[in-house]
């Protein structure tokens, strides 16, 4: 995983703003947010880069962001050249997550809950 700056730290009683961003906002982003959703810590959105994203992208998403998880190299080079200035102080995380899965995949899911909680330093596995 690229682009490890020091982990958001997350106070008592406060929801760190998560934005996860793919392609089309189709599989992997959504079920970023669906797995993320419940978690007590955390107030997710996702996003995509494509003009045909079931969710462009947005500069108020940004803005709201705290932190940006984005599944390829490509989707944060496409966010630095179309919104550079509002990224300039927000960590973006590249997951390195390739487009070969469907929504909610297992696979996906247990790399999702591995690599953001490892960014974040907490567990994904939010179910009772």
């Amino acid at each position: 995983m690229r682009d490890r700056p020091d982990r958001p730290a997350l106070q008592p009683q406060q929801r760190l703003q998560i934005l996860f961003i793919c392609s089309r906002n189709q599989w992997r982003s959504p079920t970023a947010e669906k797995v993320w959703r419940s978690h007590p810590q955390l107030s997710v959105r996702s996003a995509g880069t494509s003009p045909s994203a079931r969710h462009h992208v947005s500069e108020e998403d940004l803005r709201w962001a705290q932190a940006i998880f984005v599944m390829e190299e490509k989707h944060k080079s496409r966010l630095l050249a179309e919104f550079g200035r509002i990224l300039e102080h927000k960590p973006i995380h590249v997951l390195d997550i390739p487009d070969e899965y469907q929504y909610m995949d297992p696979d996906l899911v247990a790399e999702l809950e591995r690599s953001v909680g490892s960014v974040l330093g907490i567990d994904g596995d939010t179910t009772p």
